[in-house]
């Protein structure tokens, strides 16, 4: 008797030296990596490209949230185009198209042409996050999701302190144009979308398959995702911890030029605190709360310490305090939450309609991000501090730690044996 495609499937997964699914952690990693490092070379050389074109502080902010807004615009599309024609069709030329623009942002003589080809680096890094978590989360055994989903977001650390790095030695050490780190970082991203579409495997529905869910009624309405209590209160949860996220990435070089008086590599290194200690914290704390089966306490733990470590950031004009601030931000904020908040979606997301899920998901999210940099800069012009930004970022937090407070675990249709 001929053996069946998923019998024959696993037999192929015992053969692997490395099993399928690390490898999918492994370059999904990368991806991260790809795009914070590509979106944290601008921060370091802010300062210049003020300079360069004459920009006001709200200007300067606009910047970011122009890109933003083109990112976070494409996360819906891309997930459900994912879902409909497969994901990895929409994840590789995203990747190697944002990396192209990238080089090309760095060449643009005027403030426009600059905006807007930062703007098309956004629109196709849209095209990951959708696709790749639901990947990542048909690929990762759920007794590892949230672990393995805490590796895949580490990469965001990686590529943060890289990109400020990467700008902060080219520009402020060896004295190149701040347009150089542009060039250099399309390089390792082209790369990264290459020895993706050579890894990742994807499985798109068969028309029968499609079908099928058609005739049982399993097709997903957008409207639906708005109907799960735990899927509102995660989406609440993750715009409030990355508007505060994107407070602290996007200005934290320019104030610690401008507040602090630091310049040179020491800003990268002072800015890395950050991402670096998110690290160990995320693979921490997502590590308990897979043990315990639970993210809510995990969260309520968290949130409230990133809020004191938020505010910790500009409260005091200690040195000492702003390490430590900028390290309990990196073990408690928006990184290490992230991954729990992934497996709270993926404890009641859809399974037809995980890529869609995860797009909702931070598209919502990343609405933080578009408001964050021009809101942080506009309250520095009217106050002329930065300090009134990190303060309206942390009263968001606390927001975002009611949310998490209401979230129900005894009802997760993906977890068996919660449901009630």
């Amino acid at each position: 008797m001929a053996k069946s495609s998923a019998e024959m499937a696993d037999s192929h997964k015992k053969k692997e030296l490395i099993p399928y699914w690390v490898k999918a952690v492994i370059v999904f990693f990368l991806g991260w990596v790809a795009i914070y490092g590509t979106r944290s070379v601008l921060n370091p050389v802010m300062d210049n490209v003020q300079a360069e074109f004459g920009l006001s502080a709200s200007q300067l902010g606009l910047i970011s949230s122009i890109f933003f807004l083109g990112y976070a615009a494409l996360n819906i599309p891309s997930g459900i185009v994912g879902d409909k024609i497969g994901k990895k069709k929409v994840l590789v030329p995203g990747i190697i198209l944002f990396g192209l623009f990238a080089a090309i942002t760095g060449a643009m003589p005027s403030f426009f042409l600059f905006i807007f080809m930062w703007l098309m680096v956004g629109v196709f890094q849209g095209f990951y996050y959708g696709p790749s978590y639901g990947l990542s989360s048909e690929a990762i055994p759920q007794k590892h999701l949230t672990v393995g989903s805490a590796i895949i977001n580490s990469g965001m650390a990686f590529g943060l302190s890289g990109g400020y790095y990467i700008s902060s030695i080219t520009v402020g050490t060896m004295g190149m144009s701040w347009r150089a780190p542009f060039y250099i970082i399309a390089i390792p991203v082209v790369i990264i979308g290459l020895l993706m579409w050579w890894i990742i495997k994807d499985h798109p529905k068969s028309k029968a398959e499609r079908q099928a869910e058609a005739a049982n009624g399993e097709k997903l309405k957008l409207g639906d995702l708005f109907k799960n209590r735990n899927l509102i209160l995660a989406y609440i949860t993750i715009f409030c911890a990355i508007y505060g996220f994107f407070v602290v990435v996007t200005w934290m070089p320019y104030y610690l030029q401008h507040a602090r008086g630091i310049t040179g590599s020491a800003v990268a290194t002072i800015s890395s605190l950050v991402p670096w200690a998110a690290v160990p914290g995320s693979i921490l704390f997502s590590w308990i709360a897979d043990r315990m089966g639970k993210r809510r306490p995990v969260l309520l733990v968290m949130l409230p310490l990133s809020i004191i470590a938020m505010v910790s950031i500009v409260a005091f004009d200690n040195m000492y305090v702003l390490y430590a601030a900028l390290i309990g931000y990196g073990i408690f904020g928006k990184i290490s939450t992230n991954p729990v908040l992934v497996a709270v979606v993926a404890d009641n997301a859809p399974k037809n309609a995980y890529s869609t899920s995860f797009g909702v998901y931070n598209f919502i999210g990343m609405c933080g991000s578009i408001l964050a940099p021009y809101i942080t800069g506009f309250l520095t012009d009217i106050t002329g501090s930065l300090n009134m930004g990190f303060y309206f970022a942390g009263a968001l937090l606390i927001v975002g730690t009611i949310a998490a407070a209401l979230i129900k675990e005894d009802n997760r249709p993906n977890v068996e044996g919660a449901a009630s």
